[in-house]
């Protein structure tokens, strides 16, 4: 049977407020100035858009409503030729807004997502069975019922499923989240939601303790590069060296271009390289359409490309 799909996103859009050029963290009391602002969608927008410049064919199942920031969402998804058929758009308001103050070193974020259910766990699963993706990336820190029927769908459909993680108060004390963590194939947190995830003192101990329960876990370090483990294998690769204008998205486009390699068949350090410079180009521009093409990505994983400012 054909697969409609390469990825098939889940996880909801973002209307993202972003201040730079702060002087120090926002604090109680203090009014703060920045020196630059923007506003950007964000979210799986990032990565539907890093996977279609990659060359990846990408559905994206995701709700929006009529307010003002779905519409500004659509609107963009729409100029920026990513595939709409699975959006659900809906006669109510659905906001889903973050403020990013955003520093070289990292980001932080104040976000409000209005109490609307996500896609039905039988929706996700009808699509799923009718196109047949060749991965789900799930987006966000999944667990219990509606995670177990979705991977079983994806598993029935021969799907890849690689589930990212978000901030989130659940750790692994939870047996819940160990079992969906188990399900999957791959498990990509962040440095600091792997730390607080596990509780461990070190990125190389909650590596190990992740990698007790899935197969493949690949955590992403921002400045520091990525680091994986597999079994007792363990690879790391280096940041990709840019001049930062935003931080933000970056782990979204790294989560696209791991998978562009991955599903490429290539070996794992491959899959990190094209990981790190996906998430690296992200950081030099807002701009989602100067994210990188798969030619720039292989000359610069081939090295032959010197230049990594955009």
């Amino acid at each position: 049977m054909p697969r409609d799909y390469d990825v098939l996103l889940l996880g909801g859009y973002y209307f993202d407020l972003i201040f730079n050029g702060l002087p120090e963290v926002p604090r109680l009391g203090a009014d703060l100035f920045g020196t630059d602002f923007d506003n950007v969608p964000g979210g799986c927008f990032r990565t539907a858009m890093a996977s279609l410049r990659l060359g990846l064919r990408a559905g994206w199942l995701c709700n929006f409503g009529n307010d003002l920031f779905s519409r500004f969402v659509l609107e963009m998804a729409e100029s920026r030729g990513l595939d709409t058929s699975l959006f659900r758009r809906h006669p109510f308001p659905i906001r889903r807004v973050s403020v990013s103050f955003s520093f070289v070193h990292d980001r932080g974020f104040i976000s409000y997502v209005d109490p609307v259910q996500p896609p039905s766990p039988h929706d996700t699963v009808d699509v799923i069975e009718q196109h047949r993706p060749r991965a789900v990336l799930i987006s966000s820190l999944a667990y219990g019922p509606d995670q177990a029927a979705l991977v079983a769908a994806a598993r029935a459909a021969g799907s890849l499923v690689y589930m990212d993680c978000q901030s989130s108060a659940a750790t692994l004390a939870l047996p819940e989240l160990c079992d969906a963590i188990r399900r999957v194939d791959i498990f990509s947190p962040n440095e600091s939601e792997a730390l607080y995830l596990t509780g461990a003192p070190s990125v190389e101990a909650a590596l190990e303790q992740l990698a007790g329960l899935a197969p493949l876990v690949v955590i992403k370090r921002g400045a520091a590069g990525a680091v994986a483990r597999r079994g007792a294998e363990v690879l790391s690769a280096p940041a990709l060296p840019v001049t930062v204008c935003d931080t933000t998205g970056a782990g979204d486009c790294f989560n696209a271009g791991f998978l562009y390699g991955h599903l490429a068949g290539r070996p794992l350090q491959d899959c990190l390289r094209r990981g790190n410079i996906c998430g690296g180009l992200a950081t030099v521009s807002r701009d989602t359409g100067t994210l990188p093409t798969a030619a720039e990505v292989e000359a610069l994983a081939s090295g032959a490309h010197p230049h990594t400012e955009r």
